[in-house]
């Protein structure tokens, strides 16, 4: 009965828009339901974060475990239910912030986890309370959203099933989730000075691939100075093992947290059925081998139908960088066989690593599910062009949007629009286009000429805006790169991508407005654009990023306000920095 009550009490605090009659009768009626029928369970998680030494590619690092563990615990819940996550921060000198990526935090903005946009950090030894609601179904992740620390192993799973009595629109035996991910021997403070550093030093590829948080790191390297840090016979580095029946169907929840790789996915000899993207269905289509970017999730199904008798490599390979970086590899392992047999054959290597029209195809062969499309409004009441360029300033290298590079204000924006402190970031709004005509997106230009600033996009509550990501040439001749941006607070209608420069008169008519799938991730290609759609609806501030985290500490996202008035009133947990010091709330 207690979780009875907590159930009932938490929609008493957050009611639904009834009638008083019918909200009395809501309550009464939720108070005598047995805990199978109710709606919205609790989950309840007490996690502490701290460093830890981990091999997880043989080579011994400092890394940040969740309860001991990288990657973290998996929150498996159900659509509808409350998360509530005690986080107790045990790095003794370094603050922490967790993103729930894919959460839209409906009613609870704060709740985000975004250093200086939603929330103040957390304090070394202090414990945070995060509490949200999962409301729809789907794969989404966690992961740290301060400095760069994501990339030192603080992320994690989060899968959500559909309601009891509701059927998905495909079958499956079992279901899995596999987080691929890039691994750098360095700290990420040794990376974050060099990125600051003048002359910039640039953080290199990263050493191995992951995943499910294991790699091989070749530990006969000349790169190693010391040998006593590298142990390849180590259990805790040994592959990742996929054990699957023979006939069975698996639905595999594939997730990307790469630091800096976009990434292939593929299963020696098997095909895979692609049926969901970013918590959204997708029209089935069948491939060898997945791309994938930095905070997408895709689940896909195979069928065990191969030869049983041996085992079979998965594998993660670089595409769109000129690969540095060994093959991520994991055992496909058909019981019964040992789980540590290695396949005899070779391991697949992926696609051409520079196959940028192959890349766009895949992109555009995502589309929503027939009988679960969601249609865009036709049209839209704001155009905001976002132009990705790598830039100096006073000689330091940045990564910038219009010309202009993004700096996190010491207030969360969030706390400063709430409480009307309007010294707390600059007030000038950024640009919302680039000079389109005479801008040549592939030449290397000087861009000595960028600016930094804190300003931010104030949206019309209700109002449905349209972004269009350009991508264009770095400050490296012949050179574009790839980049996974990232909305928090929504999810967005992929309308189309492009490859050269974005027309904003021609290429509008090509959208897709029958059956574009919605995303919160989405890749630039190199030399290309992404149009998306989203309707401004969720009250709060939300960041909108390049999910490469060298790329955000540089300077490439934006901001967006909605409706912020509508928001309740803030928890004084999230205070405690910037302006908000002297805050001294119940």
């Amino acid at each position: 009965m207690g979780f009875l009550f907590a159930a009932v009490q938490w929609r008493f605090i957050n009611p639904p828009r009834l009638s008083f009659g019918l909200f009395v009768l809501f309550i009464f009626t939720s108070s005598v339901l047995t805990s199978s029928t109710v709606e919205g369970r609790i989950r309840h998680y007490k996690w502490e974060v701290k460093y830890e030494f981990k091999s997880p590619d043989c080579y011994k690092k400092l890394v940040i475990a969740i309860n001991g563990r990288t990657p973290g615990p998996s929150i498996i819940a159900q659509e509808g239910d409350t998360i509530i996550v005690e986080l107790k921060n045990s790095l003794l000198t370094e603050n922490v912030a967790i993103h729930w990526h894919g959460i839209r935090q409906i009613g609870t903005p704060w709740s985000d986890g975004t250093e200086g946009v939603t929330q103040c950090p957390i304090l070394p030894g202090d414990t945070f309370t995060y509490k949200f609601v999962v409301d729809r179904p789907g794969t989404y992740l966690y992961h740290a959203h301060y400095g760069m620390q994501r990339e030192a192993g603080l992320y994690g799973s989060i899968r959500v099933s559909v309601k009891d009595g509701v059927s998905e629109p495909f079958t499956y035996d079992y279901d899995r989730s596999i987080i691929l991910n890039d691994w750098y021997h360095k700290n990420t403070y040794e990376q974050a000075t060099g990125l600051s550093s003048k002359p910039f030093v640039w953080v290199g590829e990263p050493q191995s691939l992951l995943i499910q948080g294991r790699g091989r790191f070749n530990c006969s390297s000349p790169i190693l100075g010391s040998t006593n840090v590298c142990n390849s016979t180590n259990p805790k580095c040994s592959p990742y093992v996929i054990t699957v029946v023979p006939g069975k169907t698996y639905r595999l929840r594939i997730s990307s947290l790469t630091s800096l790789s976009a990434l292939n996915f593929e299963i020696e000899g098997h095909n895979m059925t692609v049926v969901e993207a970013d918590g959204h269905y997708v029209e089935p289509f069948v491939i060898k081998n997945l791309n994938i970017y930095s905070g997408e999730t895709y689940s896909v199904l195979v069928k065990a139908d191969q030869d049983p008798s041996r085992n079979y490599w998965a594998a993660s390979n670089v595409i769109s960088r000129k690969p540095a970086t060994p093959t991520g590899l994991a055992i496909f392992n058909y019981y019964p066989n040992h789980p540590r047999r290695s396949p005899t054959s070779i391991p697949p290597t992926g696609p051409l690593w520079n196959d940028t029209s192959y890349r766009v195809a895949q992109s555009l062969s995502i589309k929503a599910r027939q009988g679960y499309i969601l249609p865009p409004p036709v049209k839209s009441d704001r155009v905001i062009t976002l132009l990705n360029t790598q830039n100096e300033i006073d000689g330091y290298r940045r990564w910038a949007v219009n010309n202009v590079s993004f700096n996190l204000p010491h207030t969360p924006y969030l706390i400063a629009l709430k409480e009307k402190l309007r010294h707390s970031f600059d007030q000038t709004p950024p640009p919302e286009n680039y000079d389109y005509k005479n801008y040549d997106i592939y030449k290397k230009q000087d861009n000595a000429n960028a600016t930094s600033s804190n300003s931010i996009y104030r949206l019309k509550f209700n109002s449905t805006v349209d972004i269009i990501l350009q991508n264009a040439n770095t400050m490296v001749v012949n050179n574009s790169e790839t980049h996974p941006w990232h909305l928090h607070g929504h999810d967005f209608w992929v309308l189309g991508y492009g490859m050269g420069k974005f027309d904003p008169i021609e290429d509008p008519k090509k959208y897709n407005l029958a059956n574009p799938i919605m995303k919160n991730t989405v890749p630039v290609h190199s030399y290309g654009w992404t149009a998306l759609r989203f309707i401004a609806d969720n009250p709060g501030v939300w960041a909108f990023h390049c999910h490469i985290e060298a790329h955000f500490y540089m300077g490439m996202g934006v901001v967006f306000e909605e409706g912020v008035e509508k928001v309740g009133r803030l928890p004084s947990s999230i205070m405690g920095c910037g302006e908000t010091k002297g805050f001294n709330r119940p």
